[in-house]
């Protein structure tokens, strides 16, 4: 790493956070379920009683007085993590690590509500380097429509600030036996995420959970409220010892990792299978409607999800209210989460949950079917028959034409009072457009997933400490990757390009390969106009829908098909935009966009935290799991 960059960040620096909150500026030292709910009492009182004080204090407009709101009715929310391997566990009845957060498997929830800052102290108590990512998104850009200036808030987690990102282009790794601690802040967001660990591979041995952004009580939720709330992670999973599983991914490139062993509900094996050593189950009250949030937590296969004698209604998408929808099952590809609501309206008895592989042949009794029980009060019968029947997992066109009806609710507010629908791309004017081929490719004789030719090659020193300490040099070249054109040789490359700061972006995702793909954009949310066959041009525009596109981080693309979105970057960072498939990512596809604001106003970007971890020139900590070096 370079001697300016060590000499700019001095010492690390960590910070130990009790489990300490200020309630209505007193210090108090209470349990922390116990002080949160306490204090955001406190708060909401104070914001609903002096609401006139507030106003008068705050001068300006009506937004002015929203923004000084939002800061009285945030709190800070304090975890402490240990991450470990755990060779107890065993979901299924193979010995194998685990990774887990605090003993647990899938991780703790993390609840919050908008705005509240979240302070997370990781220990790595791994042999291995580890970092953390956050799946929250930005919903409300300041946009501009046409001349209209739509007013709106700074809303994100990371907003303004890639330094709590999580990723290896913008943090250095959590060593072993050391700790860090992100803060972050689900800024004007609200929602169904996840997190998971983003190095290593560890993502195939778990480390992952829940992150709900519940609204402020201020604001009107488009359905009423549910008996309850469930958090349903649901994901592929290896029986190998996850170090063994990479070795085999960098070394069996097109054989191995394609299709997993087994699929987990909430880290628990399917219903009924003599390997599982429990399974999950919910138990619910005839009558009562329920809100389930739904998460493919997997790192390669998409499900079709669906309840026995059960319909659903969708109502959420990654921080996005949809309109609402009836269904009888729903697709959720790798990275994805939902929300929907179901009612208990069958009669008292047990009724399989089930999640069935898309593209993969299975039989009811596969360990690819992940089951699960909806279990009613006083049941008086188990679960029977066969699982409920859902598409063909092979119908393409079924599952793009259910893509295609999830769209945004236009009347609903979400973080904010004012409608979804103000922010809208009906006549937005495009500043950039990507074109981005997803294929694999043969890189000094071996197999690579790539971009436009292009496996990214990550470097010793994360992008975004190179980017503010030595403006890149010597650590990447911006604009050297190929945005709009593929290149005639695949090569390895660090892949940084220009997004234009306040303007609109087109990412056309163009997948070249036969199996599915997602791709996530961090530090932004991006509305979902288009889904085609073949090969993207520029009259497939005449196919987009502008008028309600679905607001999400991450999108699916079919194979051999193509999938467009629109961002609008107002967010300075260094943003990572990767495929979700483990294999695929692992492998080099991905790249980094770099939106960059002259102001050096900390309130246009923040500076580095100053506990920022350093990098040692000996031991990145990413380097040595970097097997594209050799």
């Amino acid at each position: 790493m370079s001697g300016q960059i060590l000499k700019a960040l001095g010492h690390s620096l960590h910070h130990d956070f009790p489990i300490t909150h200020k309630i209505l500026g007193q210090p108090r030292c209470v349990p922390e379920k116990a002080c949160n709910t306490l204090r955001r009492w406190c708060n909401q009182a104070l914001v609903m009683s002096l609401g006139g004080v507030v106003a008068s204090k705050v001068a300006g407009s009506g937004v002015q007085n929203e923004e000084a709101q939002r800061k009285v009715s945030a709190i800070d929310i304090y975890h402490d993590w240990v991450v470990a391997a755990d060779t107890s566990i065993n979901p299924i009845s193979f010995t194998q690590p685990v990774i887990t957060i605090n003993g647990m498997f899938p991780g703790p929830l993390i609840n919050s509500t908008t705005n509240d800052f979240v302070h997370v102290n990781v220990f790595n108590n791994l042999d291995e380097p580890l970092l953390i990512t956050w799946y929250v998104v930005l919903l409300y850009p300041k946009v501009q429509i046409s001349t209209t200036v739509v007013a709106s808030a700074n809303g994100i987690q990371q907003r303004l600030n890639s330094w709590q990102d999580g990723v290896s282009g913008t943090n250095c790794p959590i060593k072993p036996g050391t700790n860090w601690t992100y803060v972050i802040q689900p800024k004007d967001q609200i929602g169904t995420f996840t997190y998971f660990p983003s190095i290593n591979y560890h993502k195939v041995a778990g480390g992952f959970g829940a992150i709900r952004v519940n609204n402020r009580i201020v604001i009107n939720v488009p359905f009423p409220k549910p008996e309850a709330e469930f958090d349903l992670l649901i994901g592929d999973w290896f029986y190998t010892d996850y170090k063994v599983v990479r070795s085999l991914v960098e070394n069996q490139v097109r054989n191995f990792g394609n299709v997993p062993d087994v699929v987990l509900m909430n880290g628990k094996g399917p219903y009924g299978h003599p390997l599982s050593k429990t399974y999950e189950s919910f138990n619910v009250t005839k009558g009562k409607t329920y809100r389930f949030r739904i998460s493919n937590v997997g790192t390669t296969v998409s499900f079709n999800f669906r309840i026995q004698n059960h319909k659903m209604v969708l109502v959420e998408t990654e921080g996005s209210y949809t309109s609402q929808i009836t269904l009888d099952s729903l697709d959720v590809h790798v990275g994805q989460s939902y929300s929907v609501l179901v009612t208990a309206s069958q009669e008292k008895a047990d009724y399989y949950m089930v999640a069935t592989p898309k593209l993969l042949n299975f039989t009811d009794n596969s360990t690819l079917v992940a089951k699960g029980v909806l279990h009613y009060a006083n049941s008086i019968a188990p679960v029977t028959g066969p699982i409920p029947s859902g598409p063909d997992p092979f119908d393409i066109g079924f599952s793009v034409s259910q893509a295609k009806s999830v769209r945004w609710n236009m009347t609903a507010g979400a973080a904010r009072p004012n409608p979804q629908g103000t922010f809208n791309v009906t006549n937005v004017t495009l500043s950039q457009t990507f074109v981005l081929h997803g294929s694999i490719s043969s890189i000094n004789t071996m197999p690579r997933y790539v971009v436009n030719k292009v496996s990214y090659l990550t470097p010793d020193t994360p992008l975004k400490l190179a980017d503010a300490f030595v403006n890149g040099t010597g650590v990447y070249k911006l604009d050297e990757f190929p945005v709009k054109s593929i290149n005639d040789v695949a090569a390895y490359g660090v892949s940084v390009v220009t997004g234009t700061h306040k303007g609109w972006l087109e990412v056309v995702f163009q997948n070249d390969l036969d199996a599915m793909d997602s791709w996530h954009l961090d530090g932004f949310g991006f509305y979902v106009v288009g889904f085609g066959n073949g090969e993207w041009t520029p009259e497939s525009r005449d196919t987009y829908n502008i008028l309600d596109p679905v607001v999400r981080s991450t999108v699916q693309v079919y194979p051999r098909g193509w999938t467009a979105v629109y961002a609008f970057l107002d967010n300075p960072g260094m943003w990572n935009l990767r495929s979700q498939h483990l294999k695929h990512w692992y492998l080099g596809q991905e790249l980094y966009i770099r939106v960059h604001d002259d102001d050096p106003n900390p309130a246009k970007e923040r500076p580095p935290p100053k506990n920022a971890l350093k990098v040692s020139e000996s031991n990145s900590g990413i380097e040595q799991y970097d097997y594209r070096r050799s």
